[in-house]
This record gives structure tokens, sequence and C-alpha cells, in this order.
């Protein structure tokens, strides 16, 4: 094949890669504006975790909980 042509290939694909990411995250921002949109996970990694505000915003998972010990924090 010549170079041209394989550039061009290239290309195609990345136009194409964008085009659908693009569509996705249109959906994506349709979910969130009418609110059809769940954070979280259904394995239930943890415990819930309740922002200042009183509202419940989502599991924090096990790990997260050990951090300190891990990297040595206090």
């Amino acid at each position: 094949m010549e170079q041209k042509t394989i550039i061009a290939l290239i290309l195609g694909v990345l136009v194409l890669v964008s085009v659908v990411q693009a569509v996705q995250l249109y959906s994506l921002k349709e979910k969130v504006s009418t609110g059809n949109f769940k954070v979280g996970s259904t394995s239930g990694a943890g415990p819930s975790v309740t922002a200042s505000s009183g509202k419940q915003v989502g599991q924090v998972p096990s790990s997260v909980k050990e951090l300190p010990k891990m990297v040595g924090g206090c």
C-alpha cells in the first residue's frame, strides 16, 4: 500500500472513533439532564457516603478506607 493511502485510512478510523465518542457523550449528557443516570455499583462495595449537605452520594470501596495505612499516612 502507498503511504498516503495508509495515512488516509488511519485518519478515517480516527474520525470514525471521534464521531462514535461524540454520540456517546451526547447520549450521556441527555441521561444526566433527564435524571435517568445512576452513579454507583450494584455490588455493594462498601458503606455509603453522605455529603456535607446531607445528600447520599454513593459507595466507598473498602480499599479506600485502608488507604492511609497503605501509604503510611497518619
